[in-house]
């Protein structure tokens, strides 16, 4: 009865019952911004094991092959950004050292953005389309949900990796394993899946095109301070001027 404020320590807050948070007239607020920098490491770390064929390199190392394989370069290519938000430009900021070209797609394109090209999400085909790697980085939301169909993915590359940060409901998983299993994709590095967990007999666990992560990327020792620094912040407002104007605010008395 005296809960006044509930602070979520994840991004999303899909999760959450906020109608009857509403109803009861306690804030409440999402930790947006504390994931970026080590959710945007892995992506850096994933775009790279693809461009360097190291996962391929892994195999044959576990095999003992002393056997060659090709590897590409970074520099030139296009990425593209689904989702504009702490952690679609902690991506994009990490990728600046490479020489890439970045497209961003977000809901409102008129906002701008850190990538060289901004779109919406009716021209995701075109912001796709010439993508070595398609970074989804967006919440799940009507507009979001299966927005990698079998449509987006064969506008994409049959040489692009899709990489997923944002929920496993933006990507159409049975369109994606056909796609995989067709080569009309070259790979693709999921961190969340639908559902979660994984199911034993789900044939991703298996497909060699494919690296996977238990919804972890988000995870780091560091993460703990930031959460508890935004805390605090919100707190010293609480104590200054009530709960109306908290940072990362969601939901409003």
């Amino acid at each position: 009865d005296s809960l006044r404020l509930f602070a979520g320590t994840s991004a999303g807050y899909d999760h959450l019952p906020l109608d009857a948070f509403r109803e009861r007239g306690v804030a409440v607020t999402n930790a947006a911004g504390v994931h970026a920098p080590n959710v945007a490491e892995q992506v850096l770390a994933w775009v790279l094991t693809f461009d360097r064929n190291l996962h391929v390199g892994a195999r044959r190392q576990r095999r003992g092959e002393w056997r060659h394989f090709q590897s590409r370069e970074l520099a030139g290519e296009t990425v593209a950004v689904v989702g504009l938000g702490s952690i679609g430009t902690a991506v994009v900021e990490r990728l600046g050292g490479f020489g890439v070209r970045t497209v961003g797609v977000r809901h409102t394109p008129s906002k701008g953005g850190p990538t060289d090209e901004v779109y919406g999400y009716d021209g995701v085909h075109e912001a796709v389309a010439d993508a070595a790697y398609v970074v989804l980085a967006c919440p799940l939301s009507d507009e979001t949900r299966h927005l990698v169909d079998a449509d987006l993915l064969a506008t994409m590359r049959p040489d692009a990796v899709l990489v997923n940060v944002a929920r496993g409901g933006v990507v159409d998983q049975p369109a994606l394993v056909d796609a995989l299993r067709g080569n009309r994709v070259r790979g693709a590095a999921l961190d969340v899946t639908d559902p979660e967990p994984l199911p034993a007999d789900s044939p991703l666990w298996t497909l060699e095109n494919v690296l996977l992560t238990p919804h972890t990327a988000g995870h780091s020792p560091k993460l703990y301070d930031r959460l508890a620094d935004l805390l605090a912040r919100n707190v010293e407002r609480v104590l200054e001027s009530g709960y109306d104007d908290l940072e990362n605010q969601v939901v409003s008395p």
